[in-house]
């Protein structure tokens, strides 16, 4: 369970932000800029009490830890970049990025730009 300082079942990221530890924000922020701008026409929203960003779907969520930023892009996002994400502790759809080293925003930002790229694609299948 991600830890929050108070419990936030609904409400926006910035509160979400706002309850942890000014080193935790600083994290959570670049991290969210860096969704925000890999995915520019995502709808930012609180899912499973976590912060999450939606196009056609969920596209990837995010939350902080004691020890770690978790980073959920779905499976297919950590499969697709298994290689490159093997240096992390992770599961079928979550990666643990450890708090004290910088977050790999330059993988984060291919992932989610994969992860758009599949969203857009499943959606435009859908229609067919």
């Amino acid at each position: 369970m991600a830890i929050t300082g108070k419990n936030i079942q609904e409400g926006s990221i910035d509160k979400y932000i706002a309850g942890f530890p000014k080193h935790i924000q600083e994290l959570l922020q670049k991290l969210r800029a860096t969704i925000s701008k890999a995915a520019p026409g995502a709808e930012e929203t609180i899912n499973y009490a976590i912060p999450t960003f939606i196009l056609k779907g969920n596209l990837v969520h995010f939350a902080a830890f004691k020890n770690h930023i978790g980073f959920y892009p779905a499976p297919s996002g950590i499969e697709a970049f298994k290689k490159e994400l093997s240096v992390y502790e992770g599961a079928k759809g979550s990666i643990k990025f450890p708090i004290e080293q910088p977050l790999p925003l330059a993988l984060i930002t291919k992932i989610v730009k994969f992860r758009v790229k599949e969203n857009l694609e499943r959606s435009k299948a859908k229609k067919k």
